[in-house]
Parts: structure tokens; C-alpha cells; sequence
């Protein structure tokens, strides 16, 4: 167990739409300015999606993040972890086709395919500002994610000779042994960082046990080669947080998984739920790591060398 407790803010996403909270970054300069603030607040490690700036639908050509990237990069120090999953309805050759332009120290990676509900979100809100909003809600009860074993080995071989690496994104105790074949067939190396996801429709659970369990399997199957983190979607946000951070686990936070900060109470920005996660962390007498000794935990190739 590790006293540096590395936090991520994932700044957007492509969950959540506009009409859900005024506060969601969608224009580049939205976009800067909130994952400026939440390194600023604590997070070593910015996760970033893009968005159409006119309608916040989820962009995920390279133009889409050339509009921030070299920008924020002057503004911030922080580890830029660019998506690979964009939006469930995309191909994987358009996911992946940022982080190969780019060259991040990090892109996320989804360790397997799921069923992906956002439908039952279509109950919360009546009124939306885009038309696409309710159709991407409705469309995901007959959504599939795919990330088969094909699409996983083309994203790895389409990045690593870049020395980029990954935030595995573990959705259910299968994706844990899908990461554990690609490290046995020597397509992924050393040290991992597993991403366990919680509460998402179609994947694992949020209680206890089901936190537990993750630990308990990534435990066994990848023993001292890894570093764990985790998120908790929407209301469990910070009660998996809490659960991880006692554990010796990671944390990631930002208006991506949820954008709350308390029942009720819509999240302000990114680096208020930042704030929160540093208060539970330095409150379990740990300490909030920098950018560079998350660079030095995960073996990260440092800013220099990407390609932005």
C-alpha cells in the first residue's frame, strides 16, 4: 500500500448530455478551463473526450481534440489521458484515431464488450435542448459496447509503438481476466493500471462485496504488476472512492462518471468532486500524488514526448 493516492478527473465524457447540468464543459474553452482547475485542485491525471462545441455531442475526430490539447498542455503539467472508447456507436478504427495522432502518455482502453444502459436516465429528465440527446438515451436498450478481443489488439498494436499505455477499464470480473490473457500473450507489460468501473447498467454492481471482489481477483491475477484505481458512477461516486482509497486503491472523479456533489446537489465543476476525493483522502492520513510521481508509479514516457 502506497501513502500517494494518484486522482484522475475525467472531464466530460460522452454519458452525460447538456440539457442534464448547465455545468458540463462542452466547448474547448469550457474544457480547458475546467481540467486547468481540477489539476489545480489535486488531479494528476486529466481524462478528456471531445464535443461538438454547438451541440455537445460527443466528437471524436482529431480536430475535435487539437481545438484544446496543445493549449491545455501550456496551461497544465498534468498526465492527459485521451479516451479510446469515444461513444459506443463508433467503430474502433474512429476511436483509437486520436490517441494514435496524438501520442498520449495514457488513452483509456475498455477490456471487453457490455450492454451499455443509458436509457433508464430517459426517467430523470423530460426536456432536452438537442434532439440527439434523447435518441443517444434511448437507443443504448439495445446497445452492445464492443470491444472484442480483435478491436482490444488492434488499439494496443495501433499505440504502443508510441509508448503509450493504458488505463484498462474493467467494467465486470471478466474484462480482469481479459486484461490477464493480453498480459499472458505479452501485448500489455508492467505496471497495469486497472480502472475498476462501477455502476454502470451492464456492468458490476456498486456495493461492497462487488468492490471487494475486483480487489480481490486483480489481486490474484496480476499480483504486484499492477495499480489500482476506481470509479463510481453517479450517486456512488464518492462512497467508491472512500472504499478504495482505504484499500490502497486510486481514485478518478469528474463530471464524466457523475455529476453530483452530494444528494441532490449538481457538482459546480470537475474540481469540486476533485476537492471532495483529496478531503477523503487526506483524511484517511494519505496524500494526494502529483502528476510526476503518477508519471513515476505508472511508467509513463512524460510530456515531452507526445505529439501535441
Amino acid at each position: 500500500m502506497t501513502s500517494k493516492v494518484i486522482i484522475t478527473c475525467a472531464i466530460t465524457g460522452a454519458i452525460h448530455t447538456p440539457s442534464m447540468s448547465p455545468h458540463l464543459p462542452i466547448t474547448p474553452d469550457q474544457i480547458i478551463d475546467e481540467a486547468v482547475a481540477a489539476s489545480e485542485a489535486g488531479a494528476a491525471i486529466l481524462h478528456l473526450h471531445a464535443r461538438d462545441p454547438e451541440t455537445g455531442k460527443p466528437d471524436q475526430t482529431p480536430e475535435g481534440f487539437a481545438r484544446f490539447l496543445p493549449r491545455l498542455k501550456q496551461r497544465c503539467g498534468a498526465v492527459i489521458n485521451l479516451t479510446t472508447g469515444g461513444s459506443p456507436y463508433m467503430k474502433v478504427e474512429e476511436r483509437v484515431h486520436p490517441a494514435a495522432r496524438f501520442k498520449p502518455e495514457v488513452a483509456s482502453l475498455n477490456m471487453g464488450s457490455i450492454n451499455f444502459g443509458l436509457f433508464q436516465l430517459l426517467d430523470r429528465y423530460n426536456d432536452f435542448k438537442f434532439e440527439w440527446e434523447r435518441q443517444h438515451l434511448e437507443a443504448t436498450r439495445d446497445l452492445v459496447f464492443r470491444n472484442s478481443f480483435k478491436d482490444i489488439e488492434y488499439i494496443l498494436e495501433t499505440c504502443y509503438g508510441s509508448d503509450t499505455r493504458f488505463e484498462f477499464e474493467c467494467y465486470d470480473i471478466g474484462h480482469l481476466y481479459n486484461l490477464a490473457h493480453f498480459l499472458d500473450c505479452g501485448l500489455v507489460r508492467p505496471p497495469l493500471f486497472v480502472q475498476s468501473v462501477f455502476g454502470i447498467l451492464g456492468g458490476i454492481g456498486t456495493h461492497l462485496e462487488d468492490v471487494m471482489h475486483m480487489k480481490r481477483t486483480a489481486d490474484r491475477l496480476f499480483g504486484a504488476q499492477y495499480r489500482w484505481s476506481v470509479l463510481g458512477a453517479r450517486s456512488a461516486q464518492m462512497r467508491i472512492a472512500a472504499m478504495a482509497a482505504a484499500m490502497g486503491g486510486h481514485v478518478r472523479v469528474g463530471l464524466e462518471d457523475s455529476l453530483w456533489s452530494g444528494r441532490g446537489r449538481l457538482a459546480r465543476s470537475n474540481a469540486e468532486q476533485v476537492t471532495l476525493a483529496r478531503k477523503i483522502i487526506e483524511g484517511l492520513g494519505l496524500e494526494v500524488a502529483s502528476a510526476d510521481e503518477a508519471r513515476d508509479m505508472l511508467a509513463l514516457k512524460g510530456a515531452a514526448r507526445v505529439a501535441f
